[in-house]
């Protein structure tokens, strides 16, 4: 009889050290809500730009709006992200009317659900020709959900570009 309830006790725990794992493994980071860029911690961003996001975030499809204020004005412009792992066309965001492109992207989460992971190339066709792209960014969203850390390397005509954005949620 001991033993039954001896059997019984350790599948009842590994049951629930298995539940725990799963959980943990399906809980993923909410993007959802306003962020404004911390300035002091933002890196590559030129003097005086400042960045404003809106996400909407349904599972795995995450959509953003980036407000751009500088000294040429302000401008927005809306980009949607899937994270799937799966390879999709997409438009990049560009708020040039004469200005347009194509590309694939790749969007996943990390491991730890936190952030995501993107891959992009893109032609974007303009009045100066065709150029193209590539990009690679991650998002890291802090335990208390508070900040949203973005690293962006963009390789074109003039080399690789790298900046560290970070956003604070209103």
């Amino acid at each position: 009889m001991k033993r039954k309830i001896a059997a019984g006790g350790v599948a009842a725990v590994a049951l629930v050290a298995l539940s725990l794992v799963v959980a943990s493994a399906a809980a993923k980071a909410d993007f959802s809500g306003k962020w404004v860029m911390d300035k002091a911690k933002t890196e590559g961003v030129a003097e005086g730009v400042e960045y404003t996001l809106n996400i909407k975030q349904t599972g795995d499809v995450i959509e953003v709006e980036t407000t751009v204020k500088g000294p040429q004005g302000e401008r927005s412009v809306k980009d949607k992200f899937v994270a799937d792992g799966k390879e999709v066309d997409f438009t990049p965001p560009i708020p040039q009317p004469d200005v347009t492109g194509k590309g694939k992207r790749t969007t996943k989460w990390t491991a730890d659900g936190m952030g995501l992971d993107v891959s992009e190339a893109a032609t974007v066709e303009g009045p100066q020709g065709s150029v193209e792209f590539s990009a690679t960014r991650k998002w890291t969203l802090s335990a208390d959900s508070k900040t949203l850390t973005m690293e962006m390397a963009f390789s074109g005509e003039q080399g690789v570009q790298k900046t560290k954005r970070v956003f604070v949620k209103q």
